[in-house]
């Protein structure tokens, strides 16, 4: 892997990581345009923690105060209100987990196709589009999605270990589905995707320690600093644009792509 390849596929990682339109499909594309080889488990592994890093830093007051509600129990409102929705992300990570730990390398090997990436593009581009369109605008927070929502965005996440699905926008969907506002169902993804991207991560990086794979420092370390860059502003920019705009430009975006690439095949 050249430089100039971690580049473009640190910015691709993490620049859709967290948008709605899905990071695993256009890994999958970008090297099919430019005729690269497919990157190794290893080098994505190193992506996922790279925008693990940036999306602790952007959410850091909220993981903070997580961690202290759960280290320090106390019982005034605000612990209370915060260790509650550290049990829900924690709860709601559960089913992809064990879907992840069963199924990842079937759906990795099996379904890493650009006409899958494609029709998942179009399909979830629709659904995120339709249930955007009746989102009410409400004054809500993280702390005020409750178990069965967190439960519903938790199964609604499994969906996302097919390529092109996306993340980001299955969970994102589901929270505005169950009557979140569009910010709070992005944060409360961004929050269910700490202890996501950590686990996808390090299990792919374990290829690495146990010498099943190898890669050059240099693209890595450009690799993974390009991503944290990109992830961090791309965070950023998406909870601000949410402020005032809706999902609908992102969701037409990713059928758009979806019809594009079948229209190419």
């Amino acid at each position: 892997m050249t430089v100039t390849q971690a580049i473009v596929l640190g910015l691709v990682q993490g620049i859709t990581e967290f948008l709605p339109i899905s990071s695993s499909g256009f890994l999958i594309l970008v090297p099919e345009v430019f005729g690269w080889d497919v990157q190794s488990l290893a080098f994505d592994a190193f992506l996922h923690i790279a925008t693990l890093v940036a999306i602790v830093a952007v959410l850091w007051h909220e993981v903070k105060s997580m961690i202290g509600a759960l280290l320090v129990p106390s019982h005034d409102e605000a612990s209370v209100a915060w260790r509650k929705l550290a049990t829900w992300v924690a709860l709601a990570t559960i089913p992809v987990l064990l879907v992840g730990f069963l199924f990842q390398e079937v759906f990795e090997i099996e379904f890493r196709s650009v006409e899958i990436v494609a029709w998942s593009f179009i399909v979830w581009g629709s659904v995120l589009y339709f249930v955007d369109r009746r989102v009410k605008e409400i004054k809500d927070r993280p702390q005020s999605v409750g178990l069965k929502r967190a439960f519903l965005i938790g199964f609604a996440q499994m969906i996302a270990i097919i390529p092109g699905t996306s993340r980001s926008g299955i969970t994102m969907t589901a929270g505005l589905a169950s009557g979140l506002s569009r910010e709070t169902a992005a944060r409360f993804s961004f929050l269910l995707s700490i202890p996501t991207i950590a686990a996808a991560g390090f299990l792919k990086l374990g290829s690495v320690v146990n010498g099943e794979e190898t890669i050059a420092l240099l693209p890595l370390a450009v690799g993974f600093i390009v991503a944290m860059i990109s992830a961090f502003i791309t965070v950023k920019f998406l909870l601000k644009f949410l402020k005032r705009y809706s999902f609908s430009e992102l969701a037409i975006f990713r059928v758009l792509v979806g019809i594009a690439i079948l229209l190419l095949l």
